[in-house]
């Protein structure tokens, strides 16, 4: 595979600017979710299965030793983001926010923060501490589920927040010098590739540093399984995520940084679509298809060009 060469990726911007791999670790700190336990809303959204992010040994260990844990599962990397993954990484009082994030910048090679929310539980006073650590030197990433643009869709799914919620704390995340990833699904429920690009170019104007994209698991213990098991609902095809990913990368800015272009799930969690089980599958087709159809920001006349460092 060329990613590299046909996409701005994070693994490549990393070590472009750090001379060196830099690897995230996940973190679970015990966070819940608004939207489950009546804050927001609840039942959750409709794609969400608590267990998805799970991992039992995991959550009983300190930020100290799910570091360390996790350090040694990784080759060829020195230094690291931590990377609180699970839940909603925000939700939380301060005080407590500020000593997990301290105890994770406090251990030895980590060099900058990740954190995973959502756009409705990111109040001043957390933008506040995490300007702190971008101000000690830390690269920060916010990184905020959205999933699409489209009020409706965003209705349909449960998700307890509109897209204008997204805008706002993009926008007190930028001004303070905070860098943002939004986190995009391929494949909800009434959307095609239409409303995939029109999210893509809302995202981007509204300022974006970085992309997740992910096609829709539909996974065992959600609202979703139910719909799929009763056969109102399909998984995504492969053919169909890689011509709408690859679309949304060609339509994408060179500037910005795609942190995930596909993602996977194991069985049984996962349902389907079962061409995610595989890392790699969706990968190994948005390749052949950018290479055939043109890189990153070749759509809209400012294409990817990389680097021999990201090579």
């Amino acid at each position: 595979m060329q990613l590299q060469k046909l996409v701005n990726m994070f693994g490549g911007d990393l070590m472009r600017r750090y001379g060196e791999k830099v690897h995230k670790l996940t973190l679970h700190g015990g966070f819940s979710c608004p939207n489950r336990d009546g804050t927001i809303g609840r039942g959750g959204c409709t794609f969400c299965n608590v267990a998805s992010f799970a991992d039992e040994e995991q959550q009983h260990r300190s930020i100290a030793e799910q570091l360390a844990h996790q350090a040694q599962r990784v080759n060829r990397a020195k230094r690291y983001l931590a990377y609180f993954q699970a839940y909603t990484s925000t939700f939380a009082e301060v005080q407590v926010l500020r000593a997990m994030y301290q105890q994770a910048v406090s251990q030895a090679n980590i060099v900058g923060l990740c954190v995973g929310t959502r756009p409705d539980c990111v109040p001043g006073a957390v933008l506040d501490l995490l300007t702190e650590y971008r101000e000690q030197g830390y690269e920060v990433w916010l990184e905020l589920g959205l999933q699409t643009a489209h009020d409706k869709t965003l209705h349909r799914i449960n998700r307890g927040h509109d897209f204008a919620c997204y805008q706002r704390t993009t926008r007190l995340a930028r001004e303070r010098g905070l860098k943002v990833c939004s986190h995009l699904i391929v494949g909800l429920p009434g959307e095609g590739q239409r409303e995939c690009l029109e999210t893509l170019a809302q995202v981007v104007e509204t300022g974006v540093d970085g992309i997740k994209l992910h096609p829709l698991h539909i996974v065992k213990g959600s609202i979703m399984a139910r719909a799929w098991q009763a056969g109102r609902l399909n998984g995504i095809a492969l053919e169909a995520y890689t011509v709408t990913a690859g679309e949304m990368i060609r339509h994408t800015p060179p500037d910005v940084i795609y942190h995930r272009i596909s993602a996977s799930a194991r069985r049984p969690t996962l349902l389907a679509p079962l061409w995610c089980e595989n890392r790699w599958t969706g990968m190994v087709e948005l390749d052949k298809y950018l290479n055939e159809y043109g890189v990153q920001g070749s759509a809209i006349g400012r294409c990817w060009i990389s680097t021999a460092a990201a090579e």
